[in-house]
């Protein structure tokens, strides 16, 4: 029987101790299976799927830090942030309306339309796949370099957002409407407005997505505002077709009305995921690639992926 290799049996321990580590800390679920299945079936294939394999580790590294936030949620660090954002934004953002401020969530709550509405699901469902899609199409294209960029910069930005949720734990707009300014922990996750387009298509797509939510008070930053702000700069970094760039300029601007106009996000909420991703843009750019030893293993990285 031929032996492992190093990193064969390196990858197969990691897996390995992924699940047991799951399994004692949160729980498994089918989808841990699923990812450590994807992962080691794309390793063992080939060397080219190897490659593939390694090049979505920043990837597979998010998932698990989003899904590893239940081991220790961010309301047991600080206290939890519901009235003070909620009288933040309505006094800079708010509308006056017949002599009663609103903020701009609760206008759209009682002012929606079925268009709206469906433009808003749309927008919201491109929030991940259209960033990894984007880094698939790099990779495939064989611009590498610019993948292996995008891809650490999508996990640095979200590294930096989580951060923020234990920094500031804070309620989303949803949750002041309907509980008020009391926190509730074991609150459920909520589809709030993007369950008219769950009711327009006849699909229980947002519900089962906000059922898994990991932590329903993780408002600030807003990810969902920034992870296109990524996108959209790496297609302007490595020279993509124009019409490639208008796209996610439309779907970046949709995204941010409606995280908004669905009631998940407050105007502060927004602007702060914009200045997340500009922030970890910045960091990875212009301070990690001027850094000797990190630029190096980025090289190093670069070129196991590239051959």
């Amino acid at each position: 029987m031929k032996k492992l290799s190093t990193s064969s049996q390196l990858a197969l321990r990691l897996s390995v101790l992924f699940l047991v580590l799951t399994w004692l800390c949160i729980g498994l679920r089918m989808e841990h299976l699923l990812l450590t299945g994807l992962f080691l079936t794309l390793f063992f294939i080939s060397s080219t799927t190897r490659k593939l394999a390694v090049a979505l580790l920043p990837f597979v590294v998010f998932a698990i830090s989003y899904d590893w936030m239940r081991v220790y949620p961010n309301y047991r660090v600080n206290d939890i942030d519901v009235a003070g954002l909620y009288q933040a934004e309505k006094a800079l953002f708010g509308l006056t309306i017949g002599g009663e401020r609103l903020t701009l969530c609760e206008y759209f709550n009682l002012h929606h339309a079925p268009v709206a509405d469906a433009l808003a699901g749309f927008f919201y469902l491109c929030w991940v796949p259209v960033p990894i899609l984007f880094g698939l199409y790099l990779y495939m294209k064989g611009e590498r370099r610019y993948y292996l960029r995008f891809s650490m910069v999508f996990l640095l930005v979200n590294l930096i957002g989580f951060a923020g949720y234990y920094i500031h734990p804070a309620a989303p707009p949803w949750y002041a409407m309907q509980y008020g300014f009391e926190p509730i922990l074991d609150t459920p996750g909520n589809v709030a407005g993007l369950g008219r387009f769950d009711q327009l298509i006849g699909l229980s797509i947002f519900d089962s997505i906000y059922g898994r939510n990991a932590n329903v008070f993780a408002a600030v930053p807003s990810l969902h505002a920034a992870y296109m702000v990524v996108a959209l700069a790496y297609a302007l970094y490595s020279r993509q077709s124009r019409w490639l760039i208008a796209l996610f300029a439309i779907i970046m601007t949709g995204i941010w009305w409606t995280a908004i106009y669905s009631g998940h996000h407050y105007l502060i909420d927004v602007l702060l995921g914009i200045g997340c991703a500009l922030l970890g843009i910045f960091i990875f750019e212009r301070l990690l690639l001027k850094w000797g030893p990190f630029y190096r293993f980025f090289i190093r990285y670069s070129d196991f992926i590239d051959k």
